[in-house]
């Protein structure tokens, strides 16, 4: 699913991946944790092509066997509504829209239309355990039924791949507990790749494979 070489990332001066590569295979669940600073949030950005790694060194990044250094920006953007999922420490849902509206954006953008990307988000919605908050806008919901709204924005397309952010790290421990369980759910009815980002011990050493980062290295 990823597969990816010698990924190095500068900020001016400041040498923040140094080398990194790293291999996902389909319907695995990969944790990744390290200290703060320590490059896994820049790690993640760039395997969801929403960075580029620095070009001075030689280096590959393939999704799905899609050859992503290749791609133009208008292909890149393409590929990644399509085939890559987001789901963000704090949610990143548009506070004017409901929740159906949020989890409808996606497929919106893909060029769905609405009828058809209505009827997947309550069927997500649903799936989560919402079907009764689909006119809610995001501060009529708690943290936790946030988060699972935009968990089902992550599915509205059916990507392959979810990236995962610090994802439980705003919720209480009931809620994080119950989106911890709800990915493996997922992986497991839909067959969603995961790479998770976290601070979280419990999520992360429930992964596939728990990878620790260390001054721009897995280690």
């Amino acid at each position: 699913m990823i597969q990816a070489k010698n990924i190095h990332k500068y900020f001016n001066d400041l040498h923040v991946l140094k080398g990194v590569d790293i291999h996902v295979k389909k319907g695995e669940i990969v944790s990744i944790v390290g200290a703060s600073g320590a490059g896994k949030t820049t790690l993640l950005q760039i395997l969801g092509t929403l960075d580029k790694a620095s070009a001075k060194e030689e280096h590959s990044l393939a999704i799905n066997n899609t050859n992503i250094t290749n791609l133009s920006d208008k292909e890149l953007a393409k590929f990644r509504n399509e085939h890559i999922g987001f789901i963000f420490q704090f949610h990143q849902l548009l506070p004017e829209f409901t929740a159906l509206e949020n989890v409808c954006l996606p497929a919106f953008i893909k060029g769905t239309k609405k009828v058809e990307a209505e009827n997947r988000a309550k069927e997500l919605l649903d799936f989560l355990g919402l079907s009764h908050r689909y006119d809610h806008k995001p501060n009529e919901l708690s943290g936790g039924e946030q988060q699972r709204v935009s968990v089902a924005r992550a599915l509205s397309n059916s990507p392959g791949l979810i990236f995962a952010d610090e994802p439980s790290g705003n919720l209480d421990s009931e809620s994080a507990e119950n989106l911890h369980n709800l990915f493996f759910k997922l992986r497991d009815e839909f067959g969603q790749t995961f790479v998770i980002v976290t601070h979280n011990e419990e999520l992360a050493n429930l992964a596939d494979r728990k990878l620790t980062m260390v001054d721009g290295k897995i280690v």
